[in-house]
């Protein structure tokens, strides 16, 4: 580089070959000239750092130095035509296009859907206790499994492994209460419109039970890990600042604007399924940073292990779908070892009782049922924040459109605004604090 301050080098020829003097100028010149030199900032293509962004989230930065002073995210890797695919298939095979969505939340997913095609059936009433308490049962235990992932990976990009390796451990032992009650570890649709795929398997209450006790000795070691220690906490704190009118503007929900001490919770403020009859709390902070971010979710893990306890003890005998034949899918069919299959002796029964049975089970697996013209928008409170679904029927079997609000997408807008003026190394910090999954922001 030759700036005013360099004086040109002076070359000379020796047996050696050339030989070049190079003499600088005076420091103050030179650093006088760099300072007011016009460099353009640097442009990076940042990432993938969190593991549900594996090369499907660009984080586009233009930094100065170390400071970001522009953040945008690029989005649109990972679309996947799910809310399309909906107008062609029937109403009750909806569940196992959107379970896919937030693959970390599935029950969520299936729960808002459902909850909407029973409004627009006007059969919100008629589902059976039973159901309905599973249904908060699998939610809250899909809240847990769902932080577990926040905080394992959240760990894991600033090198404390061992948060990660306690956090993926008990994230098993929720994935295996799910294998056990649904016969798969994701993707499950077992919530269906009208109630349940089938009833809890054998066993399934001592599991539970025995969850909740492991839960109750496990979590307690993440407050001794992370919550007072020094270095985890010098990380987070301060970082990925979002106050409550920021949170407000961009429409965050969830954890992000609860740690700016708003305690909106839709369990509380619009219930479902039953949850008014539920004693639990909504946690807050008023750090409205990461570090709220990470206590808040500890604390509505142990919250959410209270609803799984009042969930065990009231699970009375009943039927898991609605009465109404002409809506229910037959609810008697069992799981197979790889989670699928047929109750042989349902089919049985039905070939053996009448052909009408034998015709209404056949249309309504091919064709479906009919749900009444109109339009509805349900949520739930997700992991994430609020979950929402609108959808629109014309009165067919199929819907004639389904769009979802999925807090990944509306959250991962804050993004610019928590790291904007921030540090590039604090970049991961803050989106691990989002907890953004694309695939529930592509959909």
């Amino acid at each position: 580089m030759t700036t005013h301050a360099t004086r040109p080098a002076e070359a000379r020829e020796t047996t050696e070959g050339t030989v070049y003097t190079v003499t600088g100028g005076d420091w103050d010149e030179f650093a006088a000239a760099v300072e007011s030199a016009d460099d353009e900032r640097i442009v990076v293509n940042m990432g993938p750092q969190h593991p549900s962004t594996h090369g499907v989230l660009r984080l586009i930065l233009e930094i100065d130095g170390e400071t970001v002073t522009e953040a945008r995210a690029g989005i649109g890797y990972l679309h996947t035509g799910i809310e399309k695919n909906l107008e062609y298939r029937t109403w009750s095979q909806g569940p196992t296009f959107v379970t896919r969505m937030d693959y970390l939340t599935p029950f969520f997913n299936e729960a808002a859907y459902c909850l909407g095609v029973e409004k627009l059936l006007g059969i919100t009433d008629d589902i059976p206790d039973r159901a309905s308490v599973i249904r908060v049962l699998l939610m809250e235990l899909n809240r847990l499994s769902s932080h577990f992932v926040a905080i394992a990976t959240g760990g894991m990009e600033l090198g404390a492994t061992t948060v990660m390796i306690y956090g993926f451990r008990d994230r098993e032992l929720c994935l295996d209460i799910f294998e056990l009650i649904t016969g798969l570890r994701m993707n499950h649709a077992y919530i269906r419109p009208g109630g349940l795929a089938q009833d809890l398997p054998p066993g399934a209450v001592d599991a539970l039970r025995e969850f909740v006790k492991t839960m109750r000795k496990n979590l307690p070691e993440y407050d001794k890990l992370c919550t007072g220690n020094p270095v985890f906490k010098a990380r987070l704190k301060d970082v990925g600042y979002l106050d409550l009118a920021g949170a407000l503007a961009l429409g965050a929900t969830g954890p992000i604007l609860r740690s700016a001490g708003l305690p909106h919770d839709l369990r509380k403020s619009d219930p479902y399924c039953g949850y008014e009859t539920y004693d639990f709390e909504v946690p807050t902070t008023d750090t409205c940073d990461s570090y709220g971010r990470f206590l808040l979710r500890l604390e509505e893990m142990r919250q959410s292990l209270r609803i799984v306890e009042q969930c065990i003890d009231r699970l009375e005998p009943g039927p898991v779908m609605v009465a109404d034949k002409k809506i229910a899918w037959p609810a008697q069919l069992a799981l197979g070892p790889d989670g699928l299959g047929n109750s042989l002796d349902h089919i049985k029964n039905i070939m053996g009782t009448s052909m009408e049975a034998l015709i209404h089970h056949f249309k309504l697996v091919t064709e479906g049922f009919r749900v009444p013209a109109g339009q509805v928008y349900t949520a739930v409170e997700s992991a994430k924040g609020e979950l929402g679904v609108h959808m629109v029927s014309d009165g067919g079997t199929r819907p004639y459109r389904v769009h979802f609000r999925d807090p990944s997408f509306t959250n991962l807008q804050s993004m610019a605004a928590m790291c904007e003026g921030g540090m590039v190394a604090d970049v991961i910090v803050a989106v691990a604090s989002i907890d953004p999954v694309m695939g529930g922001v592509d959909r």
